[in-house]
């Protein structure tokens, strides 16, 4: 009897050890991944993680930023909802008498969901050469001006009517600090073409 166990054992452990052989030796299936370049100036929309200020963020100050939307190309989701963005200030003009402070946000890489990380070079958009605030402050004076309507002429009397007008002085204000908000919305524009490695076919 021991020796019938024993046989069995030995039988039951070559079984195991030729498939555990054979499955070695197979591929599974698996997705495939392909690599698309992002072209300069691609924009990106993305949310606002954290409050930035410059009055209270220093050159160099770390932040992060969220995709919005999924990013297409030829058919393939690129850059997916929810991909975060990390970059850091890269320049700060102070408050000065006549205008606001102002930013440049730089972008150095995305990583996707999975974890996977990618550089790519990029900017926070704006209309003004990607510096965020930077505007005119308020006036800090007004000023009336006339403004001398025509003559108004009756049979016994004359008489010349003027308006007056409030217009801005030439003095300013002290400009205020810039700030962006936790969860405002906006867009990276990349400035680098930027090669996607790590995207899904299928």
């Amino acid at each position: 009897m021991k020796k019938f166990i024993l046989a069995l054992i030995l039988l039951l452990g070559i079984n195991i050890y030729s498939i555990a052989t054979e499955l070695d030796n197979v591929q599974l299936p698996m997705r495939d991944y392909d690599g698309i370049e992002l072209p300069a100036g691609t924009f990106i929309p993305i949310i606002n993680t954290q409050d930035i200020s410059t009055q209270y963020c220093p050159e160099g100050y770390k932040v992060k930023f969220i995709s919005t939307n999924d990013l297409y190309m030829y058919d393939t989701n690129v850059i997916p909802k929810g991909t975060e963005f990390f970059g850091y200030i890269e320049k700060i003009n102070e408050p000065v008498v006549g205008t606001h402070a102002s930013m440049k946000i730089k972008i150095t890489k995305l990583v996707l969901q999975d974890t996977f990380e990618i550089p790519i070079k990029g900017y926070i958009y704006t209309s003004n050469n990607n510096l965020i605030g930077g505007g005119i402050s308020e006036p800090a004076e007004y000023v009336t001006v006339p403004h001398y309507q025509q003559r108004f002429q009756g049979r016994f009397w004359s008489h010349r009517g003027a308006t007056l007008q409030i217009r801005p002085g030439g003095k300013r204000k002290m400009g205020e600090h810039t700030r962006v908000n936790a969860g405002e919305e906006g867009i990276i524009v990349l400035t680098a073409p930027a090669w996607i490695t790590h995207t899904l076919t299928n």
